[in-house]
């Protein structure tokens, strides 16, 4: 059993790698830690009977393998909503036109299993965009905003989320 759980482990990181995703801007630091599936052919987000890895409505991790951490140096606002500084877990709800984008203080979560909701600290809507060419390995980004802040991007299949994080005091 060891032998079996080594080996699939490994083999999930194989098949997902860790990414990371860092910036400095103004002075908050912000960092994100996740897994890479890709797409494969797949169909990833869409309904049930399309058979979508990530159906929508359905939980979704944000990644693979452990669930996708984030860190903030200073408080900010995320998609409008005030955040403490720290470290939290991410997790979305897809649909068609708009995800649900949470973050709840337990970490260290790995696999598919949801997280206690009751530890959430913020969830909120975030619009679908498209990007201009698919991408087949899920990718996190960050970029600064011209007036200060940053944007992050999370980006898999033909869905882009954009979500702008800005300093409490800017």
């Amino acid at each position: 059993l060891t032998a079996l759980f080594f080996y699939a482990n490994h083999r999930n990181r194989t098949l997902s790698p860790p990414g990371t995703a860092e910036l400095d801007v103004d002075g908050l630091q912000i960092a994100v830690s996740y897994s890479r599936p890709s797409v494969r052919g797949r169909v990833i987000f869409g309904t049930e009977e399309e058979e979508a890895l990530q159906p929508y409505g359905s939980y979704w991790r944000l990644g693979a393998n452990e669930a996708t951490e984030i860190t903030f140096s200073k408080d900010v606002t995320f998609n409008g909503v005030p955040l403490k500084a720290g470290t939290y877990s991410m997790y979305a709800i897809p649909g068609a036109e708009s995800f649900k984008v949470g973050l709840n203080s337990a970490l260290g979560n790995w696999g598919a299993w949801e997280p206690d909701y009751s530890k959430d600290v913020l969830v909120t809507e975030v619009p679908v965009t498209r990007p201009v060419v698919p991408v087949e390995q899920f990718t996190a980004r960050i970029e600064a905003r011209p007036d200060g802040g940053a944007l992050l991007y999370f980006e898999w299949s033909n869905v882009q989320l954009v979500i702008p994080v800005v300093s409490a005091g800017d």
